[in-house]
């Protein structure tokens, strides 16, 4: 077996230029490949769906960042622009075992599937609004500035309880927050003001409690195992920025699948597919969130012919995953809203930490595509896709915009 001292790295492009290119050559140096993050970081990439699954539910990996060697060397710069998704204070991704249960039980019985669907309603009111205030005579439409992102922020801001007076400030710390170009400066800052919001939020639900998730993790703190404010905050920043963000590129990426594959396109607006599969192929195919930060090896953990070594960090590369051959065939690069296996992805993860929002996502996802084209049948990219362009975010596969044409 080897370790990552004989592999040379793969650089994570910061501005994320190819990711489909990059998604090849992490699976084409095996299911754990040494990688570089921006800023000089050195960590690992699980690439393959089969050893991600074992790796996701295996003890000896760890969200505890004292275990990083590299953490615990000073190697890691406190300004250091991914320093919020690698350590983003205490919360359920933060922690393991019992504490872990603790935290995501209470999420779990405050994010239950019945206040889930009771937000369908509210998804539908907020989705037609939106479709009605788009410029349907315009020659080009921006849809990502228009439908895609408001959607999740909206509905996000409605279950946790956050005042939308605070949503156009949130979008500018968050697009920070998620970005490698933030400037070391206004790192620290980001964090500090993101916290400050999330803190207030939670004063003002403690004090005036409502019917919304903050509220409903407050009281199940005090009627049972106790959350601090500080676990709160951090739980409440998570559950924004993950609510938000996976949603935003699913819907994207799903109208860019689309508009890319007329004749798969047809089977769907015909009725011979069901719009979930168009969800679940989406989510395989380009996966809204292409690399998840972070996890910790607490001993030497053998990956395939290679070695994990004990104290690295251990990121999961899900936009390598989704196209795993060894999961979904030779076809496995082709996007087949028909495709059997897609619903075996886990672009939202896998055992212990799998993300509590998978169901709200593919909820909104649900009710905001089909409704899209039941509006604008003809919906169609306004440019070509070549010449459509990434936001330098490594954990996001997320356009800058989407210009489309209502009715070409």
């Amino acid at each position: 077996m080897t370790t990552g001292t004989e592999q040379a790295r793969i650089a994570l492009d910061p501005f994320v230029t190819d990711l489909d290119g990059e998604s090849s050559r992490l699976r084409a140096a095996g299911p754990l490949a040494a990688v570089e993050l921006p800023g000089g970081v050195p960590v690992w990439a699980v690439t393959r769906h089969a050893e991600a699954k074992a790796l996701l539910t295996d003890p000896r990996l760890v969200k505890d960042i004292n275990v990083w060697g590299a953490w615990q060397r000073g190697e890691i710069a406190p300004d250091w622009p991914l320093i919020g998704l690698a350590n983003p204070g205490r919360s359920m991704l933060t922690v393991d075992g019992a504490d872990h249960r603790r935290m995501r039980t209470l999420v779990a019985q405050a994010l239950t599937p019945r206040r889930v669907e009771q937000m369908r309603e509210r998804i539908q009111k907020l989705t037609q609004d939106l479709l009605d205030g788009l410029p349907a005579d315009k020659e080009s439409v921006d849809l990502k500035a228009a439908f895609a992102y408001p959607l999740p922020m909206y509905v996000i801001a409605d279950l946790m309880g956050i005042d939308e007076a605070e949503l156009p400030r949130l979008k500018v710390l968050f697009e920070k927050f998620f970005s490698t170009q933030t400037p070391p400066a206004e790192v620290i800052a980001t964090l500090t003001e993101l916290a400050g919001i999330m803190a207030a939020t939670v004063a003002a639900k403690r004090a005036e409690p409502g019917d919304d998730l903050t509220s409903a993790l407050i009281l199940a703190s005090e009627d049972g195992d106790h959350l601090t404010d500080a676990e709160i905050v951090s739980t409440l920043q998570l559950m924004v920025a993950a609510g938000h963000e996976t949603t935003i590129s699913l819907i994207v990426n799903a109208v860019v699948n689309l508009s890319t594959h007329p004749d798969q396109r047809a089977k769907v607006l015909s009725g011979e597919v069901d719009w979930s599969a168009v969800v679940e192929e989406t989510l395989r195919w380009s996966t809204p969130t292409s690399h998840v930060l972070i996890r910790f090896a607490t001993e030497d953990v053998p990956v395939g012919d290679k070695v994990l070594p004990a104290g690295d960090a251990l990121i999961v590369s899900y936009a390598a995953i989704g196209r795993d051959e060894n999961a979904h065939g030779p076809s496995a690069g082709e996007f087949d809203v028909t495709r059997e296996s897609a619903n075996r992805h886990i672009s939202f993860g896998h055992g212990p930490h799998v993300c509590p929002g998978a169901a709200l996502s593919r909820l909104e996802a649900g009710v905001a595509l089909p409704a899209l084209y039941d509006r604008f049948p003809g919906l169609d990219l306004a440019v070509p896709a070549s010449e459509l362009r990434n936001k330098p975010v490594v954990t996001q596969n997320d356009l800058f915009e989407l210009p489309v044409r209502l009715n070409p």
